[in-house]
């Protein structure tokens, strides 16, 4: 195993205990969890693991209490962790019983997640199993290509299977309406010096060794902000220029879509981010990107402005844009050994 920050994504299939112990089995499919994404690259979970059983745990020490203060994201990120913990066990023919919020008076125990019999894997499990390393957040221009209306349907399925919805935003006007509401965001947004500080504490130099947060590469932020360094970030708003550009991403994004809850929960949360990586991780087999524009989601009186502008239904969780791009590098992902508390 190398030492580069990018590791974790180098994981090899072949490599899976078979003939080991659960908890060798176990830590082996952890590769695969801290795969997940999270708000600016946070990596939220810890996980804790036991004689059959893995532990999802939500690292609050990781949240981020300007954009995200309920920690809304943040579970929905160990959502995200714990769909690819079910994808990656059925792949290696495991069933599993998941319990979730198993605990009422530990709030931070999001999930246990217990090895069953063996079992064959689907053709799905393995086509999920497949996109996990594969899956980015490309915030590239997409191509002038329409998603299948095809496609669009199965991921509205696939949100489904969840618990969550997901809706498909057709009518010009509606694009135009949650267009503005995005670039409001980002004016908002920036305007708070609280949020650039925040920003800043988890954008860095491409240079730099660090296992999580958003590497310049990745461009989390414009391309001059990101390369500009953590200094510029905290001083400067630049609100108009990220509201200019991302409402022309959100105008010419082959699809804007929103994943959404009937209720506001923690447990929707959860549900949510499951729901999300499915969709992620079925988008990307069929070769379709995706990246986020949740500013309106962020911000509580625009994302009840948003929630009107889709009928009133439910509560928007994620605001995603789909397309065709080219590739792009992973962002760094902390080692395994770092995210596993109290081995036993």
């Amino acid at each position: 195993m190398t030492n580069s920050v990018l590791d974790p994504w180098e994981v090899n299939e072949a490599d899976f205990p078979a003939t080991g112990s659960t908890a060798e089995k176990l830590a082996f499919i952890l590769n695969y969890a801290v795969m997940a994404p999270s708000g600016h690259n946070t990596q939220p979970w810890q996980f804790r693991l036991t004689d059959d059983c893995i532990e999802l745990y939500a690292d609050r020490t990781a949240a981020l209490p300007v954009i995200d203060p309920e920690d809304r994201e943040l579970t929905m990120s160990c959502g995200a962790a714990l769909f690819n913990l079910r994808v990656a066990l059925r792949y290696f023919g495991y069933k599993c019983d998941v319990q979730t919020f198993p605990k009422p008076n530990d709030s931070d125990l999001l999930a246990e997640v217990r090895l069953g019999p063996a079992r064959e894997p689907s053709a799905e499990d393995k086509m999920l199993f497949a996109a996990i390393p594969k899956r980015r957040t490309n915030r590239n221009k997409f191509e002038d290509r329409e998603v299948p209306e095809i496609l669009l349907s199965e991921l509205q399925v696939a949100a489904a299977q969840e618990g969550a919805w997901l809706h498909v935003i057709q009518r010009d006007d509606v694009r135009t309406a949650v267009a503005d509401l995005i670039a409001e965001g980002d004016r908002q947004q920036w305007q708070d010096e609280s949020f650039r500080r925040e920003l800043a504490s988890w954008t860095h130099s491409s240079r730099q060794m660090r296992r999580d947060g958003i590497p310049g590469y990745a461009k989390g932020v414009s391309e001059t902000a990101a390369y500009a360094g953590p200094n510029v970030l905290r001083t400067f708003d630049m609100g108009n220029g990220e509201a200019a550009k991302d409402h022309e991403i959100a105008m010419a994004s082959p699809a804007l879509v929103v994943l959404g809850t009937d209720a506001d929960t923690p447990a929707a949360w959860l549900a949510a981010g499951q729901a999300l990586e499915r969709i992620l991780l079925r988008a990307r087999a069929a070769g379709v990107w995706a990246s986020y524009l949740n500013q309106p989601i962020e911000i509580p009186a625009l994302r009840t402005q948003l929630s009107r502008l889709l009928d009133g239904f439910g509560y928007p969780q994620l605001l995603l844009r789909l397309g065709y791009g080219p590739d792009v590098r992973p962002t760094p992902r902390r080692r395994v050994s770092e995210v596993i508390i109290d081995v036993l």
